[in-house]
């Protein structure tokens, strides 16, 4: 039977370890307010840049060449996947719900006998690619948690880079999405080549582009690749900071039935030890008085 003195310590150490779950909960909830803030007011421009680019790769135009961002190959070869994770942990099952995914995209390649790359984003992302033996095209890691576009642009230009020099024949982006404080789903999406949105307006081929078409969709087309990008950085961190906050809180639900359970262990260890002495109490005065 456990001692009383490793009772005590080990309602001790559970106490402590909750009183960091709780103060890592609190962290994560005020972190998540901004990153919710910022990953949903992201997806608007992004929609928009899309429907932007749809409407100019839509518009009859002889003497422009196709941009090296929209031509499909007509061949896949080789294809590259940014994996974007988080470089810290106790973030519940976000990181393995997302190799999951990866790891099902990459069967499925393997099936076809196509290639794949990986670039990947954060400390989890690169210790799955290297764990799996994945072939690893280049990584990143130490992003922060307010990013700015200068931050994620050398990863947009590896994408770009790697396109434009027919390196890869497609690119997918593999990243968390937020939808709600208690659900972060893994998308697998198509990054390059670019696909323009459906037109949604009837009324987008009126607009009138200055000084042309063609240097628009050239200068839009890098620029929609560094906004997917970005954005997926923003939805990850938006994710991590919910799965935390979540995956603490349950933590400290889960200290408290612990110290329970080891304050009545305790408390029975104490009164088996009373009942046993007082029972050796009265058999030293029975055999006494014989």
């Amino acid at each position: 039977m456990i001692s009383p003195q490793a009772l005590r310590r080990r309602i001790r150490s559970v106490q402590n370890i909750a009183k960091i779950c709780r103060a890592m909960e609190m962290i994560a909830t005020v972190k998540l307010r901004r990153t919710q803030h910022q990953a949903l007011a992201s997806r608007p421009y992004t929609e928009k840049i899309s429907q932007v680019i749809s409407d100019l790769a839509s518009r009859p135009q002889m003497d422009m060449d196709t941009p090296p961002l929209l031509l499909k190959r007509k061949e896949i070869k080789k294809i590259a996947l940014v994996h974007v994770a988080t470089d810290r942990g106790l973030c519940g099952g976000l990181n393995a719900n997302l190799n999951r995914a990866v790891l099902t995209f990459l069967q499925e390649q393997k099936a076809k006998n196509i290639p794949v790359s990986v670039i990947t984003v954060g400390r989890k992302a690169r210790s799955f690619a290297r764990f799996t033996r994945l072939n690893l095209r280049a990584e990143f890691s130490g992003i922060s948690d307010q990013p700015s576009l200068r931050e994620t642009t050398p990863i947009s230009r590896v994408l770009i880079g790697d396109y434009s020099k027919k390196e890869v024949d497609l690119i997918y982006l593999a990243y968390p999405k937020f939808q709600s404080v208690v659900m972060q789903k893994p998308v697998i999406e198509l990054l390059l080549p670019v696909e323009p949105a459906p037109p949604t307006s009837p009324t987008a081929k009126d607009y009138i582009y200055e000084p042309n078409e063609e240097l628009i969709l050239n200068e839009l087309l890098p620029r929609f690749v560094e906004i997917k990008v970005y954005h997926a950085i923003l939805e990850l961190i938006a994710s991590e900071q919910a799965a935390r906050m979540v995956a603490m809180k349950n933590a400290s639900d889960n200290s408290r039935g612990v110290t329970e359970d080891l304050t009545m262990s305790l408390n029975k260890s104490r009164q088996e030890t009373i009942t046993k002495e007082i029972c050796d109490m009265t058999g030293g005065t029975e055999a006494i008085k014989k």
